[in-house]
């Protein structure tokens, strides 16, 4: 057939259906037909999700319940289980959420970082079928601030934790910060708003293991200074016993010769190392650690410890 016949036959067609068949007759063909397949099946599928797509959505394997989210990183002082539990009330989230959800990663980030004892919110990651994996950076309880009829737990930044998860025969196993009488100025999950509080967790987190090994009983802070604008504050020590362990300032507290908070654990470690309590031979006794420690570096040595 002449080049003019065919020339002819196409000039009946549309000439938008002619290029696409003069495409597909060309050397093109090859891609021109795996484009024509392409649009098909994405045709259809858009039409099958039309037909079903709300069927599948709504299935099991979409939807989240409060018991589909693992929280990782478990700790002994908490249970994760609560947490989640608490979350989901107190966030106001729905029962049940939608994995499609775009946001719901930032959503569920957003309402455990607000849970007191959370510190940080590390990772939250879908999975399939329909789950959410958590990961959790708590706080850690390290001092039970004495107030009246109750003890109330704070961690090492002096945020006041929640006082309801520990029974009294756990509570009264942690350094206990007593001569408080402020209360707290916010909810669990916020500063106390009392230097001391902040100090006497410090000193207790500082200690950790040693508090039990040394069989201290409290924590108490001495006032140095009458000034309103900056308090000064010293703290002291009491062991089970009576013995009377002078600490001085709280770690970080910038002060003219006064010994580090490594230097004061070294001494301690080394007196009962020495003498294997800080109890005196015949009875309570005190231990004024900043004041042999500067003697010590005078005379090369630790002074005994004054009674």
């Amino acid at each position: 057939m002449s080049s003019r016949k065919r020339a002819s036959n196409f000039s009946l067609i549309p000439e938008p259906l002619a290029r696409g068949i003069r495409l597909l007759a060309g050397p093109a063909r090859a891609p021109a037909l795996a484009a024509v397949i392409a649009g098909l099946f994405a045709g259809a599928w858009w039409w099958s999700w039309q037909k079903v797509g709300a069927d599948v959505l709504a299935s099991d394997s979409y939807w989240l319940a409060p018991e589909d989210i693992v929280v990782s990183n478990e700790v002994d002082w908490i249970r994760s289980d609560d947490i989640r539990r608490e979350v989901f009330h107190n966030a106001s989230l729905e029962s049940r959420l939608s994995i499609m959800d775009p946001e719901l990663t930032e959503r569920i980030a957003a309402a455990f970082s607000l849970h007191p004892w959370v510190a940080d919110v590390r990772r939250v990651s879908k999975r399939h079928p329909a789950g959410l994996a958590v990961e959790l950076e708590y706080r850690r309880p390290v001092c039970m601030v004495e107030a009246p009829g109750r003890l109330i737990p704070v961690d090492v930044e002096g945020n006041r934790l929640p006082d309801g998860d520990f029974a009294l025969n756990r509570a009264i196993r942690f350094p206990r910060l007593v001569n408080i009488e402020t209360m707290p100025v916010g909810p669990p999950g916020t500063r106390w708003g009392d230097l001391r509080v902040a100090d006497g967790a410090a000193i207790a987190a500082a200690l950790g293991e040693r508090w039990a090994a040394f069989r201290l009983d409290r924590i108490v802070p001495l006032r140095r200074s009458d000034s309103e604008r900056r308090p000064d504050y010293v703290y002291e020590l009491y062991t089970h016993g009576g013995s009377r362990v002078i600490w001085g300032r709280a770690p970080g507290a910038k002060s003219p010769g006064e010994p580090s908070v490594a230097e004061k654990l070294r001494f301690l470690d080394s007196w009962v190392k020495r003498h294997g309590t800080l109890e005196g031979a015949r009875g309570p006794q005190e231990i004024d650690v900043p004041y042999l420690l500067k003697r010590g570096r005078t005379a090369g040595r630790a002074a005994p410890a004054r009674r």
